[in-house]
């Protein structure tokens, strides 16, 4: 798991702090030697002038550096001491002047991280709120997919019910189907059968019809042969038979009707 933001700053700080303060640890070092360096020296001075002040001069007339050569050659190493010093300490300058350089190079290279690192703050800052969003976003999306699906199951399972209604209203459509044709069928028959009995009825209505003008025909036939009395009895008795021979239609055909009609075998009758 990375660090708090505010662990990585400290950290950052204290690796700064470290580079610049290290960044002297030359300078430190040529101080420290040198401080070592004149400190032996300066024992070494103290006992030659210890070692200077023990010798007894040879002569009166002599001159200082004869009669004290010690002392000169004293003089001589100061003077090339002082010289290296002279030229360490110029050195010193040189690298503290350099070191001086670096750290301004330094604190401007640090001014530049720190602004870097503020702006990679700020869309570090910038990128977690966007993710944040977007999170949200994802969450709503999810819950938005789970109320979808929801409803798709939802509707599947009505299609599904439907779906079982239908078949369920083909399968009685057929079996209706199926009724309606066996009750076409049984009124078609019932209707032939009613046109076959008219058709029967209307036979022997012609046929009936037939022997009561072949009796009419007989009847005046015999009028015209035997004169009035046998007219008159035939008349009495082909009158009787005439209404007899009218009124048997009417009793066995029940309602005749005057004229055959042809029938219509359509399906409404």
């Amino acid at each position: 798991m990375a660090d708090p933001q505010w662990q990585t700053l400290i950290q950052q700080r204290l690796s700064d702090r470290n580079t610049r303060d290290s960044s002297f640890a030359p300078v430190i070092d040529q101080y420290r030697k040198l401080a070592q360096q004149a400190k032996l020296l300066k024992e070494r001075n103290a006992s030659l002038l210890r070692a200077v002040g023990t010798v007894k001069p040879a002569t009166g007339t002599s001159t200082p550096s004869e009669e004290n050569p010690v002392r000169a050659a004293y003089m001589a190493s100061l003077e090339s001491q002082i010289s290296s010093l002279r030229d360490e300490l110029a050195t010193v300058y040189k690298t503290q002047g350099q070191n001086a350089q670096r750290l301004l190079a330094m604190n401007e290279t640090l001014r530049e991280k720190e602004e870097m690192s503020r702006i990679d703050s700020e869309a570090l800052r910038k990128a977690r709120d966007e993710l944040a969003v977007l999170r949200r976003k994802v969450d709503q999306h999810n819950e938005l997919m789970s109320e979808k699906d929801r409803t798709v199951q939802i509707l599947h399972d009505e299609i599904s019910t439907l779906q079982l209604e239908l078949g369920q209203i083909e399968d009685r459509n057929q079996s209706l189907s199926k009724d309606n044709a066996k009750l076409l069928q049984r009124w078609l028959d019932s209707k032939q059968l009613e046109a076959n009995k008219m058709n029967e009825a209307n036979e022997f209505y012609e046929n009936m019809r037939s022997r009561h003008q072949t009796v009419l025909t007989w009847r005046d036939g015999s009028v015209d042969a035997n004169g009035v009395d046998s007219a008159s009895q035939s008349s009495v008795s082909g009158n009787g038979e005439e209404e007899e021979q009218e009124q048997q239609p009417s009793r066995t055909a029940g309602t005749p009707s005057p004229a055959a009609k042809p029938l219509d075998l359509t399906p409404n009758g």
